[in-house]
């Protein structure tokens, strides 16, 4: 399936989805807490329905209604736990791994043909370090994993994925022994790591920071029934964003930021720096768009999903734009990095790509084409959105927005958007 764009111009008023990281997080935790803990606002899509299914599947009773979720009983830990197949989500395979090493029979986590692509190997030799027995296929899932852990003293490198971190970090406070966690090398996504901590002081559990992203101590704690609510989401919000720089005129974007800390937030201070005014106040977010924005350097080892809405921000730029330091980029659903540089280069834009960035330099010279998205939810919504400004393009795999922006399409297409699903 594919969607077929034309040169459009959007305005109105459009809402900011949940927050992805943070409800995959609140649901896990609340299952853990049980006792009828809520989750407001939630992000139903894809990648969360995965974690609700595992955490239903640990034994946790969970009710879905509109926008929220009630967890009525946690996760039990006596339960015998059949395969838990996790889609698509990666966040999902690893914090539930981590929860399935508190079981003391193996337990079995797969996922799609993208989700065996990505590596697993870095988590799975911090459990072992910690007594639980795991077998792999070369370091990808379905991976099978056998308890109990029963805690201690643990070292895992940070240069692959905070999401390893996070996932000991949620298991640590159940152990017999707690965990004392050492973090190798320089910590990627750092923020995310921030937001798991912040999630579950919560639920009743602190982290004690020994030294910020190297050093972390966690004793035993029992996880405490409390309620949340998610904020929108920041990766999102970067999409629509970009979308307004690109195509918007006279756009609204709706949707509470809160307080919790998002790395992508920094996206914000991106699009300062490249010359847009930003107004937000009553929980609406709205800018001013300069004739061309002025380019520049950016560092997003911490924030690698802004990757591609800072990519398609080049057609508007009279300037080079360089992305630096996303090296794990290419450990997402797909490596975004190579191809962002194919895809792109297909509509006229110019691109150097590095391993562990690319320089983008804008052609002037732009004409639709055919871009695949390799069925990577991001990488349809970013050459979506530089398919309006360019014009008579076809992007593959619409159907990939289910993972983190369910109603994409149909919201930018009320807007104005000119999208049209095809065969």
């Amino acid at each position: 399936m594919n969607c077929k764009i034309s040169k459009s111009q959007i305005s109105g008023t459009v809402k900011c989805p949940a927050n992805k990281s943070y409800t995959h997080r609140a649901i896990f935790l609340a299952s853990l807490a049980g006792d009828e803990s809520r989750v407001e606002n939630v992000l139903f899509s894809a990648d969360t329905n995965a974690t609700i299914k595992a955490c239903m599947d640990f034994g946790a009773e969970i009710e879905k209604k509109e926008s929220s979720i009630t967890v009525k009983n946690k996760i039990k830990f006596n339960k015998t736990v059949p395969e838990i197949n996790t889609e698509n989500s990666g966040t999902t395979i690893r914090i539930a791994s981590a929860i399935a090493s508190l079981f003391d029979h193996e337990i079995t986590l797969t996922g799609d043909e993208s989700l065996q692509k990505r590596p697993m190997q870095p988590l799975l030799n911090a459990l072992s370090e910690l007594g639980a027995e795991c077998t792999s296929t070369n370091g990808n899932p379905p991976v099978k994993i056998k308890g109990k852990i029963n805690g201690g003293n643990v070292t895992i490198p940070g240069n692959f994925s905070s999401q390893f971190i996070s996932a000991l970090l949620i298991a640590a406070p159940l152990t017999e022994n707690g965990i004392n966690l050492n973090i190798e090398g320089n910590l990627v996504s750092k923020p995310y790591l921030d937001a798991t901590i912040s999630s579950m002081r919560n639920y009743g559990v602190s982290v004690q920071t020994l030294i910020p992203y190297k050093k972390y101590n966690i004793v035993p704690q029992i996880y405490q029934k409390n309620d949340f609510s998610v904020p929108i989401d920041f990766s999102s919000l970067a999409l629509l964003l970009a979308a307004n720089v690109l195509v918007g005129k006279d756009m609204i974007i709706q949707g509470d930021i809160g307080h919790l800390p998002q790395g992508d937030e920094v996206f914000l201070d991106i699009l300062s720096e490249l010359g847009v005014k930003i107004k937000i106040e009553n929980e609406q977010i709205e800018i001013s768009t300069p004739e061309k924005l002025k380019g520049g350097k950016f560092d997003l080892s911490n924030s690698p999903d802004l990757l591609p809405p800072l990519s398609i921000l080049i057609l508007k730029s009279e300037n080079p734009i360089e992305i630096t330091n996303v090296k794990h980029a290419r450990l997402k659903e797909t490596d975004r990095i190579a191809i962002i540089s194919r895809e792109l280069q297909k509509i006229g834009i110019n691109i150097d790509e590095k391993e562990d960035g690319m320089v983008l330099k804008n052609s002037n010279s732009h004409h639709g084409a055919e871009m695949n998205s390799e069925n990577d939810h991001r990488l349809f919504m970013a050459f979506s959105i530089a398919g309006m400004y360019v014009g008579d393009c076809i992007v593959s795999d619409p159907n990939s927005i289910n993972v983190s922006f369910p109603n994409f399409i149909d919201e930018i297409k009320r807007i104005g958007g000119k999208l049209e699903i095809i065969d």
